[in-house]
């Protein structure tokens, strides 16, 4: 095994015995024995004190460009240590026993699902086509996925950090739920805080062929998005730039590995590996559990 200072943990780290300690000793006198132990207790707990540094900062992860950049700049992060809690839950359409079909719950079934989204987008400032999105795919994992739990709150807070639910930089979420002009992040090239990713889809989803950026409401690299792509609103295609199929492949993303997202330890590993930054997952569980007290308080209104 490697350590952070290249050596194997087989390498000395320091001198030998024989080096440190003189063969023949001169004699010192009292005052600078007792100088030479302080010096020496000085010196391992300096060294005690760096390893304790890189054991925390090696379990802290880096901050990743998202965290500093609008939208997300303007969220305040939850003081909420992470792992501790999951957001407070908050179920689709009156609760789990309101079995809606997903797809035709906002098309040409029953408008619950619809009904449900206005009354919320009054309580949290959500657009009641993007809460539809965040809500579809709760009841999509719901019937493929039960032991994920994933909240459409969960969602909603990834959503207005990424993109503010579809309307960065003026764009319009449409009824279509496809914004009214393609949402594409910053080149990731590698420059000051932004993560190098060579391009991986010649340009098919974010218009560039040199590098890689996010793209769509929920910001999928063109990597990932294949691997996770989606039809959430059951039009036969898969599209990041298109709400319903975005949520829902946020959702399958963060249920991968019959992860729980109702609890703690589930949770936090589901946002950490969304965008593996503490002071993102601050942020969406500040958002997400807002978001779900107030839909429980129209519901206790209701």
């Amino acid at each position: 095994m490697r350590t952070r200072t290249g050596k194997t943990e087989d390498d000395p780290i320091g001198p030998s015995a024989e080096e440190a300690v003189p063969a023949a000793p001169a004699p010192r006198s009292p005052g600078v024995a007792v100088l030479t132990r302080l010096l020496v207790v000085l010196a391992v707990l300096a060294v005690a004190g760096g390893g304790i540094w890189l054991v925390t900062r090696a379990a802290t992860p880096e901050a990743s460009p998202t965290t500093t950049e609008i939208p997300a700049l303007q969220v305040k992060a939850a003081d909420v240590r992470p792992g501790s809690v999951a957001p407070a839950g908050g179920a689709v359409a009156g609760g789990a026993e309101q079995q809606t079909s997903p797809q035709q719950a906002h098309s040409t079934g029953p408008a619950t699902l619809s009904q449900w989204a206005a009354q919320v987008a009054a309580a949290t400032g959500v657009p009641a086509r993007a809460l539809q999105a965040y809500g579809n795919a709760e009841l999509a994992l719901r019937a493929d996925q039960p032991g994920c739990k994933i909240s459409w709150a969960t969602l909603a807070g990834i959503g207005r950090i990424e993109s503010n639910h579809g309307q960065y930089a003026g764009a319009v979420l449409g009824a279509d739920g496809r914004p009214s002009k393609p949402i594409t992040g910053v080149p990731l090239d590698g420059s000051a805080g932004v993560q190098a990713i060579g391009d991986t889809d010649g340009g098919r989803y974010d218009g560039d062929a040199g590098v890689d950026r996010a793209v769509g409401p929920m910001q999928f690299i063109p990597g990932t998005w294949r691997k996770w792509a989606s039809d959430g609103n059951g039009d036969g295609l898969g599209d990041p730039q298109q709400i319903d199929d975005a949520a829902l492949a946020a959702a399958r993303y963060l249920c991968a590995g019959g992860r729980d997202m109702a609890g703690p330890s589930g949770w936090w590993a589901g946002i950490l590996s969304y965008n593996n930054s503490t002071e993102y997952a601050q942020k969406v569980f500040g958002l997400a559990d807002g978001y779900a007290k107030a839909a429980q308080s129209v519901r206790k209104q209701g």
